[in-house]
């Protein structure tokens, strides 16, 4: 079977190197792509939101199933004009991608249908929230009603934080339009993690958890960021935990949705708190979370090919629960310097190998070959994964590959997996 893959970052090189190990797949493509991904796909030149012009690709080049990575295409009905032609497509349509359109939807969806999350208040004029900033306790999480990359959601710990944040959002439109509504909520103490599971509208499978690391520095300090690192399995997702998750969450996520006459078929990506009162949802995503995918599919023993077909054609419940390799994987991002501000483009990177050591894999993210050179080409450069029988020695691997690695402003988190074994409540 051909295989398109839609992104051209470190998440959809994983997506295409998971994929290619299928014995079900015999060609991928990956529009647009990178220079890491064009050694195991065929990339093809053309943009993630052209949706007419990869559908027309999928037609015509007999497209078995598409994988949507980002989430822009399935926010604008990539998988709608899909199905309405017949093509095998991965991802939940346009009704189903508000989840992650619009925070302020989904802390509506989930107070209507008794998801646990956090209190919060919807302000579609700054003065007023402010206003509302000065009767409340502090810290505050603040955030952008539409999609800004990762980068919409600040915690605000004093009033003129909290001021200046919303000037930038609501005033200054530092996220465009994804700004015309913001959300304060309480703020949530414990372990974050994320869940991300696959549906067909149907069952639900699940993954291991992992963990992201967002701010762009050591000790969780500076801006927030797409993502520096992620590791899986967290030891702290307990069995208990996870099934109060799959029920209380999930669960009640697909039936609610089709509730409103919404089938979701694709990734329900659950960024998560566990509180001392049990797991409660920061945000839903409706793709693979990036660096996420990066650290969860390389201890994923089954097809993901067959499993992502299952969830496309609605017969996820034959699929049975998915195998897992056991011990640790580990991803170390490499960004540009500036990151997640401005940065240089066009920087060349030395010792980059795919020949690295058993167990360790460079994901590209932001690269660009050009003859025998390569250079930079993005904020996030490389995705540096490790996998051994611990999450120590995974991110052992990781590292050590990592500092082979070398191009000019080169910054990389040097203490990912640190909360891997601090207590839920800290």
């Amino acid at each position: 079977m051909k295989v398109l893959v839609i992104g051209s970052g470190g998440r959809e090189h994983a997506l295409a190197w998971k994929l290619k190990q299928s014995k079900k797949v015999d060609k991928i493509f990956c529009a647009p792509g990178n220079g890491g991904i064009a050694q195991i796909a065929k990339c093809v030149n053309i943009k993630p939101d052209s949706i007419k012009a990869l559908s027309d690709f999928a037609a015509r080049n007999k497209i078995g199933l598409t994988v949507v990575g980002p989430e822009i295409p399935l926010v604008k009905g990539i998988v709608d004009e899909f199905q309405r032609r017949k093509l095998k497509i991965f991802g939940p349509n346009k009704k189903a991608a508000r989840l992650e359109a619009s925070k302020v939807f989904a802390k509506e969806f989930m107070r209507k249908y008794h998801i646990p999350t956090s209190a919060f208040k919807v302000f579609d004029n700054p003065a007023e929230a402010i206003g509302f900033c000065k009767s409340v306790e502090f810290p505050v999480v603040i955030k952008a009603d539409g999609l800004a990359a990762g980068k919409g959601v600040v915690v605000a710990r004093k009033l003129s934080q909290a001021e200046s944040v919303i000037n930038d959002m609501m005033v200054k439109r530092s996220f465009g339009n994804a700004g015309d509504r913001i959300l304060i909520e309480s703020f949530l103490q414990g372990q974050e993690v994320s869940v991300m599971a696959v549906t067909d509208g149907k069952a639900i499978v699940p993954f291991l958890s992992s963990q992201d690391h967002k701010q762009a520095f050591d000790g969780d300090r500076g801006p927030n960021t797409g993502g520096m690192g992620a590791y899986c399995p967290t030891s702290f997702t307990t069995e208990e935990i996870g099934e109060q998750i799959e029920e209380h969450i999930l669960t009640r996520t697909v039936n609610g949705l089709n509730s409103e006459g919404v089938k979701y078929r694709g990734v329900i990506y659950a960024g998560l708190m566990l509180t001392a009162q049990g797991p409660k949802v920061l945000e839903f995503n409706c793709r693979f979370g990036d660096p996420e995918t990066q650290a969860v599919l390389p201890l994923l023993k089954s097809d993901l090919h067959d499993l992502l077909l299952a969830c496309a054609t609605g017969k996820l419940s034959s699929f049975g629960k998915p195998a897992w390799h056991e011990g640790a994987a580990a991803c170390v991002v490499m960004a540009s310097r500036g990151y997640p501000g401005k940065y240089s483009k066009g920087v060349q990177i030395t010792g980059l190998s795919n020949k690295t050591e058993v167990g360790s894999y460079i994901f590209h993210a932001g690269t660009v070959q050009k003859g025998n050179r390569w250079v930079t080409d993005g904020g996030r450069v490389l995705g540096v994964m490790g996998m051994d029988k611990n999450l120590r020695a995974a991110l052992n691997r990781a590292y050590r590959t990592a500092h082979k690695i070398k191009f000019d402003g080169a910054m990389f988190r040097k203490d990912i997996g640190f909360r891997a074994s601090k207590p839920i409540m800290g």
